[in-house]
């Protein structure tokens, strides 16, 4: 296997199912089961002394619960000892500072779904090119979308195999996340160039070397409007404004208290699948360009932002020719730009490219953030004024006068800092630890 082995990694990977409207429906109940038995769980767990507070006692009050009520019996057993599991492992998080203490899940607010925690259970079945089969407990041979493959058949082992899946339902319908733990080859070094990228709105994503990536996609402009559905066509965003206006004339009939109606809450799932397709073509784009990045660049370097202090609204200040009244402040320019940060996902960016610069066998590295878009990339001078507009840099030092992008002149002083050393974190190429890289192992006789 030569001299970098094999690596080990563990991944989900997430797929469209094709339901018939029975199948909905139970899986819809399955979903309700689950978070029912949470509900129940945790009050159990909250009236028990703290003495007899065991996983044990726990599995008991569910095995009992499920036989007393027809309604959890819905729920295949694994899914139910899942929940048993996923409810300890949140206290557990709770306990060592990771996460705050689990509470009750709400009918509409908690996510539904239910997990498959033995993949063996699944069958998988490639059918042909686009799609596939798998089997759901109490629920049948359900078909999905085939976008991956899979280690199944004959390609399926120890070693390489789904390990377990878990449904879930959004605004498009129900998805299946599989687990899939594979064997690599380790990737040698990546051979390729370094790039700068910095993270901007009238540039996504502009490089050092001038190989900007842009969506074409116009978020923000300086005079502070924002296009909050960028992602959808002319036609989508008439739809959208028009159910907008619908739930907002529904939402004057009801009164303060008054349970949603069945009608305002179709009117919301139609508003959260066009806002879903919306986020689905955005991921889509950054996980192709993310790609590309990671293979054609053997060290990425990033800036290290702190983007929830960037998108602070700024403080109003008094207004000091009325006494008691604050002045705007440029309110209503910040909350544009935020929404185009925010649109944007950088953190998201960044860290696709963080799992797949290491599976190319590149470097991700991070450089302090501060005076990166205000100092000329030319002359390294920081001049007060430079930073002309959002777009433009246009450099106040009398010797220098170069002018560029702002978003491109960021980029290059991102580079510089990283060949200079001004390094703040290093992702190395192997042996982190999470979903997206694995150990390495040492290659035996049968790889």
């Amino acid at each position: 296997m030569g001299e970098f082995g094999v690596v080990r990694r563990q991944f989900g990977h997430r797929a469209r199912l094709a339901l018939s409207p029975a199948e909905i429906r139970v899986m819809d109940d399955q979903a309700h089961a689950a978070r029912t038995l949470w509900n129940c769980l945790h009050s159990w767990w909250q009236m028990m002394p703290k003495g007899k507070r065991t996983l044990a006692g726990a599995d008991a009050a569910i095995r009992q619960a499920r036989k007393d009520l027809d309604y959890l019996a819905v729920l295949p057993a694994q899914a139910a000892q899942a929940v048993l599991k996923t409810y300890h492992r949140a206290w557990v998080n709770c306990w060592e500072g990771r996460a705050q203490e689990p509470t009750y899940k709400g009918r509409f607010r908690a996510p539904m779904s239910v997990d498959i925690p033995q993949g063996r259970d699944l069958n998988i079945v490639r059918v042909h090119r686009r799609w596939g089969m798998v089997n759901i407990p109490k629920v049948g041979r359900v078909r999905f979308r085939w976008t991956k493959d899979l280690p199944v058949g004959k390609r399926a082992n120890q070693e390489n195999r789904i390990t377990g899946a878990r449904l879930v339902k959004d605004a498009l319908g129900w998805h299946i996340a599989f687990r899939v733990q594979t064997i690599e080859r380790a990737p040698g070094p990546h051979q390729g160039p370094e790039v700068g990228i910095d993270a901007g709105v009238s540039i996504p994503l502009a490089l050092s070397n001038g190989d900007h990536q842009d969506h074409g996609r116009a978020t923000w402009t300086p005079g502070g409007t924002s296009d909050r559905d960028k992602w959808l066509n002319a036609d989508e965003k008439a739809r959208l404004l028009r159910l907008e206006h619908k739930a907002a004339r529904l939402k004057q009939h009801r009164k303060k208290g008054e349970r949603t109606s069945n009608r305002l809450r179709a009117v919301y799932d139609q508003i959260r699948a066009l806002r879903a397709k919306a986020k689905r073509r955005a991921e889509d784009w950054q996980h192709k360009t993310t790609t590309y990045l990671a293979q054609t660049y053997g060290v990425i370097v990033v800036e290290r932002l702190n983007i929830l202090g960037m998108t602070k609204a700024p403080a109003p200040r008094p207004d000091p020719d009325n006494a008691g009244a604050f002045l705007h402040n440029g309110a209503a320019a910040k909350a544009g730009l935020n929404r185009a940060i925010a649109q944007e996902a950088w953190g998201r960016t960044v860290t696709m490219l963080t799992y797949k610069t290491d599976r190319c066998g590149g470097r991700l590295v991070k450089v302090p953030a501060p005076y990166t878009s205000q100092r000329c990339s030319a002359c390294g001078f920081t001049v007060p004024g430079s930073r002309a507009s959002q777009e433009l840099f246009v450099c106040k030092n009398p010797d220098c006068g170069w002018t560029a992008n702002a978003d491109w002149n960021a980029a290059r002083n991102i580079l510089h800092l990283y060949r200079i050393g001004h390094v703040v974190v290093e992702v190395p190429a192997a042996g982190r630890r999470g979903r997206r890289a694995g150990k390495t192992v040492k290659p035996t006789a049968a790889m």
